[in-house]
């Protein structure tokens, strides 16, 4: 059973930071690329982040500078370190897990930024 436990969401003032994690289990971690997606009310889900197995690294344009993507394969663990957040990135973040030709998806978890 594939399971991707989100946590780190929660409230913060703008120009705060948050770290968000995502531990992955039921999937050869090692294969996997892992993404960040966000999706806030009334708006489609959004790519934030992704990183391959090789650890190469791609973000939106809205992100860039200020968010980091990183991950510990021996922890089975995908993080986002989100620094300077806006307003704007108001949203459920949830993780993702692309594995052997198949899509996995995270609960989701809150971050709300205020101004």
């Amino acid at each position: 059973q594939v399971q991707l436990v989100e946590s780190g969401g929660g409230l913060v003032q703008a120009g705060g930071s948050l770290r968000l994690s995502c531990v992955a289990s039921g999937i050869i971690f090692t294969r996997a690329v892992m993404n960040w997606y966000r999706q806030a009310p009334g708006k489609q889900r959004d790519l934030v982040a992704g990183i391959t197995t090789g650890s190469s690294t791609n973000y939106a344009d809205s992100v860039k500078g200020r968010f980091t993507i990183s991950r510990d394969n021996a922890k089975n663990t995908v993080y986002l370190q989100m620094n300077g957040l806006k307003p704007e990135d108001t949203a459920v973040y949830s993780c993702n897990a692309y594995v052997f030709g198949r899509h996995y998806w995270g609960q989701g978890t809150q971050v709300t930024v205020s101004s």
